[in-house]
């Protein structure tokens, strides 16, 4: 049986969730429907249970939904080790403050000094949140020091998902 998992982070609330519930299904739906009570205030029942069943997504895929932001940033630099660590350090130093739901560095077979770090969020304002925060703005910085020249970002909202 496949690992399911659901992220608070996918609907907004007014307590900026961060919570996720991982493991079998039947765990994940109990202790989902057992948060939602007591941290949102949401009442047990078929209604309640079948929204958060609906919610329920495969662990380990890269999860990504229309209305979803991912943003680029491409990079020069002959030390991708250097760079692994220094997001390890902001990954660290952000804990569950990050609004990221994933990152993945990638080197382009053509040009092996330019790098690519595409990065998802759950929208707009979740990733000006991560962008905002004093440990993004600090890596910000330190990427020049590992960066040839100046990172372009480009910043993407996703119109569309389609699973193959």
């Amino acid at each position: 049986m496949a690992r399911k998992t659901i992220d608070c982070r996918r609907r907004p609330s007014e307590r900026g969730c961060t919570v996720v519930i991982s493991g079998e299904e039947d765990e994940v739906l109990e202790l989902a429907v057992a948060h939602a009570v007591s941290a949102h205030g949401h009442t047990d029942g078929p209604e309640l249970r079948d929204g958060l069943r609906a919610e329920l997504r495969d662990e380990g895929a890269l999860d990504l939904e229309e209305g979803a932001f991912v943003q680029l940033v491409e990079f020069r630099t002959d030390d991708s080790q250097r760079f692994l660590a220094l997001l390890d350090e902001w990954r660290e130093r952000m804990g569950a403050e990050t609004t990221a739901r994933w990152a993945v560095l990638t080197a382009d077979r053509d040009r092996p000094d330019v790098h690519v770090q595409v990065v998802a969020f759950p929208d707009h304002a979740a990733a000006m949140r991560n962008s905002e925060h004093p440990v993004t703005t600090e890596f910000a910085k330190r990427l020049h020091e590992v960066a040839d020249g100046e990172p372009e970002f480009r910043n993407l909202d996703v119109r569309a998902v389609t699973r193959v």
